[in-house]
């Protein structure tokens, strides 16, 4: 026979159960309340570069329509260093509440290879795949005042360098970057002559240099290398996408020059944190799309020499894992490290 203390207790106890029920079904209430009615505040995209660059640029031209399409407005928030990473690192400890999301670079799927645990490394398959903002191929150039005329020459000069014991340097925007690894890839194919690695702070001191003939030739996104091809101060020598570039369709690919398994893209993808809900990753999507089929921004990437990009979360993802195990395997066979 149970005592009234015990009749007493056992009814405390299902009236504790009762109340953590209801407080989780409120709380299930209230997470679905959330996502069906994101976003109620504004929303910050974390570029991990300064204002200005690739990233930043591709971020803040897809943000106006965006913003009408979502009834909110969209902030850029520039947290640049280690390569993307600080950003990078934001992100992934954000709320899974959709109200920090990132603009992100092939430089994610590179940085786990190259930068010790020290600076924050960070899986990029960690991150939820939204969708591919833009691609841009890579370019290879000699300065205009350069005597070389075309990839076949410059592959023979560096050759001829070798064979004089002469000085080749190719410039990259730093260590480890994308146009440093896309160099070192490269190398391989044409037969691993010597080459002095001169790198720079960013695609622009390289660029600058560049163009006053002190690296002899480099690799990088046809976003950035149009405004000084247009202006007559580079010579293009090939690009590393499928099909020609729209903005100087003279310049042959590299499967013509006869280079084999050397596409590579510069891609910059729209992320969410781990966790966020597949609701929000459809509405970011949709109105990411809606952006990207707009006149103007097309023509704004296209003028830049990228592909504007759109598509679906999948399609990201299966980008950022197939770089991400690409570049890990340049990276071990050069030993390329950032410190």
């Amino acid at each position: 026979m149970f005592s009234r203390n015990s009749r007493f207790s056992s009814i405390r106890r299902s009236a504790i159960v009762r109340c953590i029920a209801a407080v989780g079904l409120g709380a299930a209430a209230s997470l679905t309340w959330a996502q069906a009615n994101w976003p109620v505040k504004p929303v910050a995209f974390v570029v991990g570069y300064p204002p200005g660059g690739q990233t930043d640029f591709a971020g803040r031209l897809i943000l106006p329509s965006m913003q009408a399409t979502l009834g909110q407005s969209l902030v850029v928030e520039n947290k640049g260093g280690a390569g993307g990473n600080i950003a990078a690192v934001d992100v992934v400890k954000a709320a899974p509440d959709g109200y920090r999301l990132m603009i992100g670079n092939g430089n994610i799927t590179i940085n786990p290879h190259t930068y010790s645990a020290g600076v924050g490394m960070v899986d990029p398959l960690k991150f939820v795949p939204i969708g591919i903002v833009s691609q841009a191929a890579l370019v290879l150039a000699v300065p205009s005042t350069s005597p070389i005329k075309s990839y076949a020459q410059l592959v023979s000069w560096i050759k001829a360098q070798e064979k004089a014991h002469a000085s080749v340097d190719y410039g990259t925007s730093g260590p480890g970057s994308l146009t440093h690894i896309t160099t070192e890839l490269w190398r391989d194919k044409i037969g691993n002559p010597q080459m002095n690695h001169i790198p720079y702070k960013g695609a622009g001191p390289a660029m600058i240099d560049l163009i006053a003939g002190r690296v002899n030739f480099m690799f990088d996104a046809t976003s950035s290398m149009a405004p000084f091809i247009k202006a007559g101060q580079l010579r293009p020598l090939m690009v590393t996408s499928a099909k020609r570039v729209a903005a100087f369709p003279e310049v042959p690919t590299a499967a013509e020059v006869g280079l084999k398994d050397f596409e590579i893209s510069a891609f910059i993808g729209l992320y969410g944190p781990p966790g966020l809900s597949q609701d929000i990753v459809k509405k970011v999507n949709n109105a990411m799309n809606i952006a990207l089929k707009d006149a103007k921004v097309q023509r704004s990437f296209i003028d830049r020499g990228e592909e504007p990009g759109g598509g679906t979360p999948e399609q990201l993802a299966a980008i950022t894992k197939g770089d991400y195990k690409r570049w890990g395997e340049v990276v071990k066979a050069k030993n390329i490290r950032v410190e």
